[in-house]
């Protein structure tokens, strides 16, 4: 099969989850602490497919994005260890999402990280793209 481009072939997963956060202002101030249910979309990609047919396994995928998003459940992002250097807005949120997985080395070889996006709300969302 010859490729057309770099990552012809993506998938993506899905995930949600709860947590509350407040940005620290430009001035130093910060706006009330809020919540979200946040979702957060991970997108993958590869040249080709594996010997399975697949890009990489969803469940893996999955099970990869759900160890991120575990210890940020229910809590202030602004008090989570991991995310301690990162003003927490939608757009961190999603930086986090990408550096845990391309740092921790979780994706196949021949697979890479396309994108990462991350809804406060239906309407607004911020992606980040590696």
């Amino acid at each position: 099969m010859e490729k057309t481009r770099d990552m012809a072939f993506e998938i993506c997963t899905t995930r949600r989850f709860s947590a509350a956060h407040t940005l620290r202002l430009p001035d130093g101030t910060f706006e009330p602490v809020h919540g979200h249910n946040w979702v957060v979309r991970v997108t993958v990609g590869a040249g080709g497919l594996d010997g399975m047919g697949t890009v990489m396994d969803f469940h893996v995928l999955e099970a990869e994005v759900d160890k991120i998003l575990r210890p940020l459940h229910n809590r202030s992002l602004n008090e989570v260890a991991d995310m301690a250097d990162l003003n927490p807005s939608a757009e961190n949120v999603a930086y986090h999402f990408a550096r845990r997985l391309v740092v921790k080395g979780v994706l196949p070889t021949g697979v890479g990280l396309l994108s990462v996006q991350v809804h406060e709300t239906d309407d607004n969302y911020a992606v980040y793209r590696p």
